[in-house]
């Protein structure tokens, strides 16, 4: 693909330069300068009709204009609520299912506007605004090592926002008991690779019994082989790795997440038990266990971090469930780790899932539930706080029918 650029108009010249989108947005058509003294009621108004802001002024005062965009997104629903003549105009949804759409239309069109403040870079990734932090290493970690010939470019300051958030987890890592005491238990994630945040699916990896190898096999000296579909972070490989599990072989398509997991398995010092591979789904050969955790939401991501969380049609879910078998040796397990939202938001039924096992030639050897205990499954201000305080992960034990 090739890059883009942005273009506008400056102290009358014409200026460009290369756009940055983390979301893969195109560069926004209409751009003006924005400083000081640009108001945060004349900004939202621009922002709304799709007119982009290049700060020129304090970077401090641009986070200050961002904050008061959001509120005002944020009271836009309560305005538009007041504004009605009666409760009727005001209509709860049908459905859970067009609850979800809602809240998914409302979160799009906020981080558009949102997406509206831009941030000029130079070509060292230094920000060019008075009181602008150093976040060129942030940069570096989310936008791979400087190329002078790319010269200077244009970002949302949400990019990064983000960026700098990342660089901060990254360093400071995310604590997982199930690998041990600290402080040898920390995942490291980097930009644009979900963290492990959610650790009731690690721990069910962390608890549930390993296969045992059949009699022929262990009498042939095998030993017992993972795969990990999906791996992320690296995180389930490092666990299985702690349970020693002689031989994990982790795939993944996204080249970051690749480079996350190696960096954090050679911390954790396993990086000897798992082979890490670029691939869809699958590697080559058979596995007494293979491990995957899928997006949990069949809806269509947004953006490259939201493919840990939406899964469009399910294909990822569908892939590893109908190439299942095919990969299994005998006697050997899936485990589908897999939350029910998606079936209290009405986006999928428990009986299409179990029907999507049968059609997989696939038979449930067992489950294991936990109860979510992150933050939004006991808030109750959240949008989507009934499906989430009704929310299961599940680990499926899958086997081959016979």
């Amino acid at each position: 693909m090739q890059p883009s650029h942005i273009h506008w108009t400056e102290a009358g010249q014409a200026c460009s330069a290369l756009w940055r989108s983390e979301r893969g947005a195109a560069p926004p058509k209409r751009v003006v300068l924005a400083d000081d003294t640009t108001t945060a009621d004349d900004a939202y108004h621009l922002a709304c009709e799709g007119t982009a802001l290049l700060w020129r002024g304090d970077f401090q005062n641009a986070r200050q204009l961002l904050q008061a965009l959001a509120r005002r997104i944020d009271k836009t629903p309560q305005r538009k609520q007041r504004a009605a003549k009666g409760a009727a105009l005001h209509k709860p949804p049908a459905s859970a299912a067009e609850g979800f759409n809602l809240h998914r239309q409302a979160q799009s069109q906020r981080a558009r506007v949102l997406a509206m403040v831009l941030l000029p870079f130079n070509a060292d990734y230094s920000i060019p605004l008075r009181r602008a932090p150093d976040a060129r290493q942030a940069c570096t970690e989310a936008w791979g090592p400087v190329v002078a010939a790319d010269g200077a470019c244009v970002a949302t300051l949400r990019d990064l926002l983000g960026m700098t958030s990342a660089h901060e987890w990254r360093k400071k890592g995310v604590e997982i008991p199930a690998l041990g005491a600290a402080p040898n238990n920390r995942i490291h994630p980097h930009y644009g690779v979900f963290s492990p945040v959610r650790g009731e699916y690690v721990d069910l990896v962390a608890t549930t019994p390993l296969p045992v190898l059949l009699p022929a096999a262990l009498a042939l000296g095998a030993t017992l082989v993972a795969f990990d579909i999906g791996t992320g972070t690296g995180v389930l490989s490092a666990v299985l790795a702690r349970r020693d599990v002689a031989t994990v072989v982790a795939t993944d398509q996204d080249p970051r997440a690749l480079a996350c997991a190696r960096a954090n398995l050679d911390q954790l010092g396993v990086a000897a038990q798992v082979t890490l591979l670029q691939a869809n789904l699958f590697p080559e050969g058979l596995a007494s266990l293979v491990v995957c955790n899928p997006p949990w939401l069949p809806a269509r991501p947004s953006s490259p971090i939201e493919y840990a969380v939406y899964d469009e049609n399910s294909q990822m879910l569908l892939g590893f469930l109908n190439g299942l078998v095919a990969h299994l040796a005998p006697g050997g397990e899936g485990w589908l780790i897999l939350s029910d939202l998606a079936e209290h938001l009405g986006l999928r039924s428990r009986e299409e899932l179990l029907a999507a096992f049968a059609a997989a030639g696939l038979q449930v050897l067992g489950r294991h539930d936990a109860k979510p205990l992150h933050p939004k499954a006991t808030e109750g201000t959240d949008a989507l706080h009934a499906a989430r305080a009704a929310e299961v992960t599940s680990l499926w034990r899958l086997g081959a029918l016979h």
